[in-house]
């Protein structure tokens, strides 16, 4: 089966592999692209999963500004300058602040989250959970998954990136990890809007 090159060099810049790997998914594959960038993505992000030990100390502090009423800083960081300085970590580092600023999660991710925070959301789940008559015996189970989701959608790391739903943001944090090569790590965000707290 001939494979078109236009495919070949389209999953090469989507997975950072280089031509004659992205080629040999396509082969595989039976020319399906949408298969081949799924398995890519699959040996990508295991890659990726093995480089999140190492240390990541070079990065950038990236801002974003939407109509001067919601400013973000964030800081993601690589093991390199060289990478830092790299278009494609520099376009991560864009895109996850402008979903901060789009998003507004309130935390990074679920280990951050305060432990006084999740018992106030546990305690108002169960007392929700008691006043709409659950039962007893199940409402253990249904507060572990309404905590879950509750939190899922307020932990950055954990929320569907706004470019690509089908995401999250630390799968599209993970993918940049495979094809850059290097750890990379968001450390810290913040979040201002306009007029908030006044």
């Amino acid at each position: 089966m001939a494979i078109d090159i236009s495919q070949v060099k389209r999953l090469k810049d989507l997975t950072g592999v280089g031509l004659t790997d992205a080629k040999a998914a396509l082969e595989a594959a039976g020319g399906d692209f949408d298969k081949a960038l799924k398995e890519m993505r699959t040996k990508g992000l295991t890659k990726a999963e093995k480089r999140s030990e190492r240390v990541a100390t070079a990065g950038v502090i990236g801002t974003y500004n939407h109509d001067n009423r919601i400013g973000v800083i964030v800081e993601i960081n690589c093991e390199t300058d060289f990478v830092a300085r790299n278009d494609i970590f520099t376009g991560l580092v864009k895109d996850v602040a402008m979903h901060i600023a789009a998003s507004n999660p309130q935390y990074l991710s679920r280990e951050d989250v305060p432990e006084a925070d999740v018992k106030q959301i546990e305690e108002e789940l169960k007392q929700k959970a008691e006043n709409e008559g659950k039962p007893k015996d199940m409402v253990a189970k249904i507060i572990g998954g309404q905590l879950d989701k509750y939190f899922s959608e307020r932990c950055l790391m954990s929320q569907p990136f706004v470019k690509n739903p089908d995401v999250t943001v630390e799968e599209y944090v993970k993918e940049h990890n495979a094809r850059l090569g290097e750890n990379i790590v968001v450390s810290r965000f913040h979040r201002l809007a306009l007029g908030e707290g006044v």
